[in-house]
């Protein structure tokens, strides 16, 4: 039930001591604004990081070429691996659970990209069809390159959507149409997207049979991607071992020579990366709750000088009969009311800064690789200012049970 006649009283106590009022409610609102800043920073740093990601399975193993460091066998260090076809053939063969492969071939001294009179310069990978899973590329029209088209050394192409927006109109369906590809012409079978970004919707794919036979690539390969078939941490430790042992056996080098290639995974960076931000999750809301804790305080103290300022008052009441219930539930009520507005007004001017940043962004194009569509979960947001409200009622209820414990005629002495 509404008492007015205590509320009255609340914004009296309030209004008498606007200054020390302010500071306290300053403290718990910059708490709650440190709070929502600071996440709202951590997860624009986690989203741009994710969105690297992105752009590859996060469960991609991918093998570089390298130069052995050691000697083996009786072959001197310094030896420059060459990937080709048999490689490739030998992994699927011989390392089991992998559920998408690719390998890439790049077109040596460049490739010129021609339509009619039009020349521009786009990059051209040769690739397996398992490509488009492990680069999590998107064909929004017509198809990728699949398994005929190696066999039958087909010139056709699936390229980016910067490239169709190159070469052709809004109105034109690059679909069928036909590019000279370093002098070959190649049929149009699909265009496609990625969340790579525009970096990656440059580039054209063909088939790595037929750049190996049109361009002499005399089957080599120059880096091979394999996708698992499931994603544990384990599975992916056995299968980069196996796929080590296997072209270690092939090339000749030492199965410790970690310089004769590289094998990069993801799912490995993917989880340090992942516990980085867990530890800056945590120092956040460190930080965040040392900033509302503060405010508490302050509460608190405010709420001792209000009863001990209110004493001879407080006595008075006692002495009409006020019950400790009535002048508890007042203090409270007061500390709450404090915290409350205080906490609501921090909230709303920490999300309105985030959102503001955000639309910024956006607005001129400013999101990086690093930072992106920064954001708080406002439920837990809200669930802080919850407790923060509580623990407010906490802070003036040691402030109550003080003032219920004086004796009116001293009090009324004093």
């Amino acid at each position: 039930m509404f008492d007015y006649d205590k509320w009255q009283e609340i914004f009296n106590s309030i209004s008498r001591h606007k200054l020390r009022t302010a500071l306290t409610a300053f403290g718990v609102a910059w708490g709650i604004f440190m709070l929502v800043l600071l996440l709202g920073a951590g997860n624009g740093l986690r989203n741009g990081v994710e969105y690297m990601f992105k752009d590859d399975a996060v469960n991609s193993i991918w093998i570089y070429k390298g130069t052995t460091s050691m000697p083996h066998k009786g072959l001197k260090p310094g030896r420059r691996i060459q990937y080709d076809n048999g490689d490739f053939d030998a992994i699927a063969k011989e390392v089991e659970g992998l559920e998408h492969m690719t390998g890439r071939y790049y077109l040596r001294r460049g490739a010129i990209i021609r339509r009619g009179q039009e020349v521009r310069n786009f990059n051209v990978r040769s690739v397996h069809p398992g490509h488009k899973f492990v680069e999590n590329t998107e064909v929004v029209k017509g198809r990728f390159i699949n398994d005929i088209d190696l066999k039958q050394f087909r010139k056709v192409t699936c390229i980016g959507k910067l490239v169709a927006e190159g070469f052709f109109e809004d109105d034109e369906e690059p679909i069928g149409q036909r590019l000279n590809i370093k002098g070959v012409e190649y049929k149009i079978v699909g265009v496609f997207e990625d969340s790579g970004g525009d970096r990656e919707m440059r580039n054209i794919y063909i088939p790595i049979t037929t750049a190996q036979k049109v361009y002499e690539g005399k089957g080599l390969i120059d880096q091979i991607m394999v996708m698992p078939e499931k994603g544990e941490e384990e599975n992916i430790a056995r299968i980069e071992k196996e796929i080590h042992q296997t072209l270690a056996e092939r090339h000749n080098f030492s199965i410790e020579d970690n310089q004769a290639l590289y094998i990069n995974n993801n799912l490995e960076e993917y989880k340090e990366i992942q516990g980085f931000f867990t530890a800056i999750r945590t120092f956040v809301w460190m930080v965040g709750l040392g900033s509302i804790l503060a405010g508490i305080i302050g509460v608190s103290n405010i709420m001792l000088i209000i009863v001990k300022d209110r004493t001879k008052e407080i006595g008075v009441r006692k002495a009409l009969g006020a019950t400790p219930i009535s002048i508890v539930s007042m203090i409270v009520q007061e500390a709450i009311f404090i915290t409350a507005v205080a906490g609501y007004m921090g909230l709303l001017a920490g999300i309105g800064l985030i959102y503001t940043v955000k639309t910024l962004m956006v607005k001129f194009n400013a999101e990086s690789e690093f930072f992106r569509n920064p954001e708080v979960d406002i439920m837990v947001v809200i669930y802080a200012l919850i407790v923060l409200v509580i623990a407010g009622g906490l802070a003036g209820l040691m402030p109550a049970i003080r003032a219920v414990r004086i004796n009116p005629v001293v009090a009324m002495k004093s």
